[in-house]
């Protein structure tokens, strides 16, 4: 039994593979053939061909058999068919032993066709002395005209690559190769080529769910890692992937999740709203700021400054009212009307919920605040039955109940960002990691993530314990000739000046260093790190906002500092940016709900917002800036 049952695995093994096979063909490579050759022949694209030959990419040698996928594409020669017309009917009548089998190939007719016009047949068998209407057909020759394998599409609003690609279910790289020289980023109306499908073939984008382009060599079990999505779920989600198994650029529906590493980012540039106002209309907005004034003495000028020095709630929500105002300055210039209503929350919940309680709420368009999460989730609860939205400021990681706006991106997005920039800088030659003992969790993921990569730890003291430095000899090793691009996790800023002190000694014309990290906290802009050293290293690192550069005669920095006599802080630049945003999103669009979708991406000074919607849940900012040192001053990275 076991035998058989073996037999007709192998026959159902091998009945299979003969399914496939004839979908492929096998190609041997000539003298002075290239892919682009290849592929042009069998009417394919390269990344076809490199799908199922991934040693192609390193180069064709002579003679190697490469396995060539069936051509999607219809020859550009006309089509002839033959095909029946009806002109009548002739009677037979069954004979023994005849079948319909029998008759069906005697006449030339499917048995479909004779239950068609003998209906009895339908309910009963048939018999000896039945009389069928036999069809009676003439063949005609049709010949159509060939369908083209790509055709003319003008961009939508708010198209990028990838989502052009998803739609027309190809690979970035495969809308690039039909569109020679297309721009990164596309213009509404720009007409390009696509695949010649038809309006029911392509996939829309469901903003329910989010979307990751695959990397190189990334396989089942590698997304299955970092997405935590199985192999069946993928297939599930994305008809013909188990067909066509994942190729690189390849960009696939997944379910919704916010810290899903690599989804793929808007390629969009930024949509400016300030000339885009449709809503004259008095909008209401109220900020919620944890001001805590009832700690302040209003008749001591030394108390209240001792205050502002010791309070971080009190100085951080200063600042961010003060650029707030500046914001309502200027959106009062641009024509927008507003009732603005500030309250101190005095960072208690208590005192959230006597502000909601004593205050009529329901003809306020947006809340802008508070800054705690707890008080976020508080105020936009009470608020959810009028469908009123809340946005903060900066807190993390805030409850996304359906009216929540969380302004500030997650952590997640952040190393991801710095992740998937040397994941595709085709330049560096090796990585290298350093970190302190508290960070190995974080070494350790770059590790998983960049397996070639050389890991170097703190120095420890005779007790076992981090000392917080490295010898020139344990990074000396390490690296290699070309450009290195070295990671550095640590908040101890001894540690940082003393790594980044011996990489910058180590920097030369044969070894290129590259500083990076995905966490660039405070101890990097400590008094003891070298700006020097970081500039010479062209330190990256990831961020949610900006620097904005003074050379660059900002108008909001001249109003601020003409206006308070200083020169704004980040907590004040976001005051500017968050409000400016809210506000010109109500005005632009119907509500801040549907400004989502019509303007995805907004850049002010510092900061920039591109809102994605969590499946039954609130919004998130799901975009990040990535910047770097160089002469001295913080620039954004293209």
């Amino acid at each position: 039994m076991k035998k058989i049952i073996y037999i007709l695995s192998i026959v159902f093994l091998f009945s299979c593979s003969s399914t496939k096979a004839q979908n492929y063909k096998t190609h041997k490579v000539k003298q002075d053939e290239t892919i682009e050759s290849i592929a042009k022949l069998y009417q394919v694209t390269p990344f076809d061909i490199y799908g199922l030959n991934p040693d192609a990419k390193k180069g064709l040698k002579l003679n190697t058999i490469l396995i060539i996928p069936k051509s999607k594409v219809v020859s550009n020669a006309p089509q002839a068919t033959i095909e029946k017309e009806l002109i009548g009917f002739k009677d037979h009548k069954v004979r023994r032993k005849e079948t319909l089998y029998s008759l069906s190939k005697k006449f030339d007719v499917t048995e479909d066709e004779f239950k068609k016009h003998n209906t009895f047949l339908y309910a009963n068998n048939l018999r000896k002395g039945d009389v069928l209407k036999v069809p009676v057909y003439k063949k005609v020759l049709q010949v159509s005209e060939p369908v083209a394998k790509t055709k003319d599409y003008a961009v939508l609003p708010k198209e990028g690559k990838w989502r052009i690609a998803y739609k027309f279910g190809i690979t970035v790289d495969e809308l690039e190769y039909l569109n020679p020289g297309m721009n990164e980023v596309l213009n509404e109306g720009e007409v390009i080529q696509v695949p010649s499908i038809t309006e029911k073939e392509e996939k829309p984008i469901d903003e329910a769910y989010s979307y990751y382009q695959v990397l190189p060599k990334e396989g089942f079990y590698r997304l299955k890692i970092k997405l935590g999505v199985e192999q069946v779920q993928l297939e599930t989600l994305n008809p013909g992937l188990k067909e066509s198994g994942l190729k690189e650029g390849m960009v696939l529906k997944i379910p919704y999740n916010p810290t899903a590493v690599q989804t793929v980012q808007e390629d969009i540039p930024g949509t400016d709203l300030s000339n885009q106002i449709k809503d004259r209309s008095s909008k209401h907005l109220v900020i919620m700021l944890p001001f805590q004034l009832n700690k302040v003495e209003i008749d001591s000028v030394s108390d209240a400054k001792r205050e502002l020095s010791k309070n971080p709630f009190l100085s951080m929500s200063l600042d961010f009212h003060s650029g707030a105002l500046v914001a309502l300055d200027s959106l009062k210039k641009l024509g927008v009307s507003l009732k603005v209503d500030v309250y101190d929350t005095k960072n208690l919940l208590s005192e959230v919920s006597h502000v909601l309680n004593v205050n009529s709420f329901q003809d306020v368009d947006v809340v802008i605040g508070p800054f705690m999460p707890n008080n976020v989730e508080k105020v936009a609860s009470e608020l959810k039955p009028y469908n009123i939205p809340v946005v903060s400021p900066i807190a993390k990681n805030v409850q996304l109940l359906e009216n929540v706006f969380q302004s500030r991106p997650s952590e997640d997005l952040l190393y991801e960002k710095m992740i998937n920039f040397v994941k595709n800088d085709s330049t560096k030659n090796h990585i290298v990691i350093i970190s302190d003992v508290k960070h190995t969790k974080v070494s350790d993921n770059l590790k998983r993530t960049f397996m070639s990569a050389s890991q170097v730890f703190s120095r420890k003291n005779k007790k076992g314990l981090d000392a917080f430095y490295i010898l020139d000899e344990d990074i000396a090793s390490k690296l290699k000739p070309g450009k290195n691009v070295v990671f550095l996790e640590s908040d101890n800023p001894g540690f940082v000046s003393n790594v980044t002190s011996k990489l910058n000694s180590l920097k030369s014309d044969e070894i290129n260093i590259v500083l990076v990290t995905t966490n660039k906290n405070s101890a990097f802009e400590d008094d003891e790190v070298s700006n020097y050293h970081l500039s010479h290293l062209e330190f990256h690192f990831p961020t949610i906002s900006k620097t904005y550069n003074e050379d660059d005669n900002n108008s909001f920095v001249k109003i601020y500092e003409k206006r308070f006599g200083i020169t704004p802080n980040k907590f004040a630049v976001r005051g500017f940016d968050l409000t400016m945003d809210v506000v010109l999103r109500l005005v632009s669009s119907e509500d801040l709900y549907l400004s989502v979708n019509e303007a995805p991406l907004t850049q002010y000074v510092e900061n920039k917002f591109a809102y994605k919607k969590k499946f039954q849940g609130g919004y998130y900012n799901n975009t990040v800036y990535l910047v770097k040192y160089q002469d001295l001053k913080i620039i954004k990275v293209n």
